[in-house]
């Protein structure tokens, strides 16, 4: 078991004329290398007892030990039992002692120098009031702001009292050394202090020279305190900036950027809880990046307001940091806001008693804010080493931001380049094929005529009909490559009026009469359907391309329906319904793309660009309305559905049919 008791405080309970004073940390080590480099210097041979508190404090004065051990070997050095050289090898000739971690020891920094020439002796311990130095990276920050209180002097009676409670603790760890700590003390110590008798406590001046050189120490500390907190300042700001600059290096999402950085921020600045959240195109926010103290509120998954906040609005006018207490300190800012009673409201809403909010801009655009809380009941004003800290790491974030819009922007270039190469290819592919083809029977057959005049009439008749079949088909094909072109500029002029489905369905089914098609067509409309809004001749070719590809891709003997009704009671849905080979489920959206072929554009059994359902869709989704395919799947028919609005003002009658095709009963029209 250790002793709990302090060295400072038995020293101070025998000679209680000695006064404590503070020391720096670099005081002590200054002190210490001075009282080291006299018996480096000198020919006496003293009497050395070091305590150290860490380790690494040690490994640093390893080197000057080992030259100390050439000089006298009386030199003992106190260390911790979890410290590497706790036990020393063979090779070390001074003594290692290993105290418990328990011991008042691991708060006490010792060293004492007992000569007959030359005496000194520091023995302190770490005030309390001292915060414990940080981390950084793995390694100590500064920590030389780190206080001592204690005892530093020449007096020969003090440092034989030190050093004789000193061996007493080394003597209680150690029992193998007692016949040399017996006669360090022999040799050391005087008699009356030994043998228990009533010892001369009388405490001397200090030499004056020891007074001025701790007077100068101590005043040059002060100076160095100063540098060493702007460096250690700039050295957060240079870290803090370095991690999130890393994490932007690393990832292009915004998301992970803004979660490092509200971590590292909110412990670096010495703020209850700091959020960070974008700002653009919103009214309200959702806080999703946030650092608090364990016992703030959280506002992570609340509802953040910005058009309604005044603080924001501010800043959002301003384009510069705005910080606000509800204190009489921040009457000031007071003034700047539209809307105090507001503003007060929330802040008491979670208990905020001063904020500080920085803006993420890039190019005089706000792209988010950042912000700080302070929740205690006497707030702190916000520093200005704090305040541009976080503007350092607003600058950087709108940097992370602005990367990741380019970024995406560039992958939406990219997704829209591979898919105009695709049209290219589709486009090369299919015009070569339906172009080639038909131009290939134009030529056969106009050369057959030319070359072969004794030909039969009922051959010429039919080699003619053929080649006016392909002329026809490679004209249909200029002709859809135009009117798409034309309905993706926008330069088609809308003719909109309040039509009759009815009768845009006997239109597209005339014009089917004049195609070749034994398939079987059933219209069922309802009687009560209302009129419609849109472009007649627009909708009529709507609905004679969806004709063609059910009766395209149906056998004879299949079923092709047309079936309409009213959704949502603003729409009329329209339906074309085929038996044919359907479409497979992954693919439903896809035949809507601009050259879109199911079998592919190299291997089909049918003509015909794919160009029509693209056309549709261009058409019906202009005049307001959607279109969308439905099947079971391969060889399980296909159902193409579209929207058309309906007519604002309806007849009070029944829409009167001016077809021949009776609404009420399903007919049966065979396309022949």
């Amino acid at each position: 078991m250790g002793n709990p008791a302090s060295v400072l405080d038995e020293l101070l309970a025998v000679l209680p004329a000695l006064r404590p004073q503070m020391y720096f940390k670099t005081s002590l080590t200054a002190l210490s290398h001075a009282m080291e480099d006299q018996v480096l210097a000198g020919d006496d041979r003293p009497l050395m007892i070091a305590s150290f508190q860490q380790e690494r404090f040690y490994r640093q004065e390893a080197h000057r030990y080992l030259r100390l051990a050439d000089i006298t070997p009386q030199i003992y050095v106190l260390a911790a039992t979890n410290t590497k050289f706790a036990n020393a090898d063979g090779t070390v000739r001074h003594e290692t002692i290993a105290f418990d971690p328990e011991d008042a020891l691991v708060h006490e920094w010792h060293l004492v120098v007992l000569g007959q020439q030359y005496t000194a002796c520091l023995v302190c311990r770490e005030h309390h009031g001292s915060q414990k130095p940080r981390v950084l990276n793995g390694a100590p920050a500064f920590d030389q702001s780190r206080r001592f209180e204690g005892i530093w002097t020449l007096d020969r009676r003090v440092c034989e009292q030190a050093a004789y409670i000193l061996l007493k603790r080394i003597a209680h760890y150690r029992p193998d050394l007692s016949d040399k700590i017996t006669q360090a003390q022999t040799d050391f110590l005087p008699a009356d202090l030994l043998g228990g008798k009533p010892y001369n406590a009388e405490v001397t001046e200090s030499y004056p020279f020891a007074q001025r050189l701790v007077t100068y120490v101590q005043a040059s500390q002060y100076k160095l305190l100063k540098a060493y907190k702007t460096m250690a300042a700039q050295e957060n700001r240079e870290r803090l900036i370095n991690s999130i600059t890393a994490a932007i290096r690393q990832s292009l999402n915004p998301t992970e950027v803004f979660a490092i950085a509200t971590h590292e921020l909110g412990q670096e600045i010495s703020a209850c809880r700091c959020i960070i959240y974008r700002s653009d195109r919103y009214d309200s926010i959702e806080i999703q990046h946030e650092f608090r103290q364990p016992n703030i509120t959280s506002l992570k998954g609340e509802v953040w307001p910005l058009i309604e906040n005044p603080l924001f609005q501010t800043v959002n006018r301003q384009r510069e940091s705005l910080t606000y207490s509800q204190t009489p300190v921040g009457s000031q800012q007071k003034n700047q806001i539209d809307d105090i009673s507001t503003i007060d409201g929330l802040l008491n809403q979670w208990d905020i008693h001063s904020c500080l909010l920085v803006p993420l801009i890039y190019q005089e655009r706000l792209l988010g804010m950042i912000e700080l809380h302070q929740c205690s009941d006497t707030p702190q004003p916000w520093s200005k080493n704090d305040i541009s800290l976080v503007e350092a790491v607003a600058a950087q974030l709108s940097v992370a931001v602005i990367q990741a819009e380019a970024y995406a922007n560039l992958e939406s270039l990219n997704q829209q380049l591979e898919a105009l190469d695709r049209t290219r290819s589709n486009l090369i592919a299919i015009t070569g094929h339906e172009l080639r083809t038909p131009l290939s029977t134009i030529r056969v057959c106009l050369e057959s005529i030319f070359t072969e005049p004794d030909m039969p009439m009922d051959m010429r008749q039919a080699m003619l009909q053929t080649a006016m079949d392909d002329s026809e088909r490679m004209q249909r094909l200029v002709q859809d490559f135009l009117t798409l072109s034309r309905l993706e500029s926008g330069r088609i002029e809308w003719n909109l009026e309040s039509l009759a489905l009815s009768e845009c369905v006997a239109l597209a089914l005339s014009s089917r009469r004049t195609m070749t098609s034994s398939s079987t067509i059933m219209v069922d409309l309802p009687e009560s359907l209302p009129l419609i809004r849109g472009d007649g001749e627009w909708i009529v070719e709507v609905l004679t391309k969806l004709l063609d590809n059910a009766c395209k891709f149906t056998a004879a003997n299949g079923n092709i329906s047309i079936q309409a009704h009213i959704k949502d009671n603003a729409f009329v849905e329209v339906s074309v319904n085929d038996s044919g080979r359907g479409i497979e489920p992954e693919r439903l959206e896809t035949v809507f793309e601009r050259f879109y072929q199911e079998e592919g554009a190299l291997r089909r059994s049918v003509g015909g660009t794919g160009l029509g359902l693209a056309i549709c869709r261009q058409i019906v989704e202009a005049q307001g309305g959607k279109i969308w395919a439905t099947s079971k799947g391969k060889d399980q028919g296909t159902q193409i559905h579209f929207t058309l609005p309906i007519a604002a003002q309806q007849s009070n009658h029944r829409t009167k049919k001016r077809s021949s095709i009776k609404s009420s009963h399903p007919k049966k029209i065979s396309v022949s």
